[in-house]
């Protein structure tokens, strides 16, 4: 099986994505508008959810209506930068379980180490949606998804703002079985392992740093 992304082409998403990459948008707006990027991508890349039938009373009759089945998703954040994806998630899914895996990449050998795993002790009996802004080298990526995998997990996700080309072959080649939503595939990657043309450091822009 090979993974293609799944590119989310709304025109409103495309709008915010544009707002994102200028450089001059500061990074109170910038987190805002990562927030409202990952809602609108979440309606796409949560269409599979299982459902289950529970009996309600409206204030006109009995009904059997449609419910999230449980337990739900996990939200997981690749650290930092898909913190403000994650808290924009959990507006929509509330109920969701959280699991936070801290990677790191070195800037010399752009190579990914962990440093941090939490997340909920039946994480391999669930659903799990994966936020990350950028899918560049896919080095953090891959090694998030490794570790989950190791931890039984069978059934994920991975949501990313921007990607590039070689990051996306990099995370087929590691884990084709891993679907990819994605608001734009940029060009490439430079020399340092940053996408072009991109919007910068998600985490750096994010929080000011």
């Amino acid at each position: 099986m090979t993974s293609s992304p799944a590119v989310i082409d709304h025109p409103l998403l495309q709008h915010k994505i544009s707002l994102l990459r200028d450089k001059e948008t500061p990074s109170v707006i910038f987190r805002l508008l990562v927030r409202e990027i990952a809602q609108l991508m979440l309606f796409e890349a949560t269409r599979d959810l299982e459902l289950t039938a529970r009996d309600i009373e409206t204030p006109l009759t009995k009904m059997t209506a449609p419910v999230l089945a449980t337990p739900g998703p996990v939200l997981v954040s690749i650290m930092r930068a898909g913190n403000v994806m994650l808290d924009a998630a959990l507006e929509i899914i509330p109920t969701a379980g959280v699991c936070h895996i801290g990677i790191y990449r070195d800037h010399d050998t752009l190579e990914a180490g962990e440093y941090y795993f939490n997340g909920p002790p039946d994480i391999a009996e669930r659903a799990l949606l994966l936020v990350d802004p950028m899918l560049a080298t896919a080095n953090s990526s891959i090694a998030a998804i490794t570790q989950l995998k190791a931890r039984g997990v069978t059934n994920m996700s991975l949501i990313c703002i921007l990607a590039a080309p070689e990051g996306l072959a990099a995370l087929s080649a590691a884990h084709p079985d891993v679907p990819v939503f994605v608001g734009a595939v940029d060009t490439h990657l430079n020399e340092k392992g940053y996408i072009v043309p991109g919007l910068g450091d998600a985490g750096d822009r994010s929080y000011a740093t």
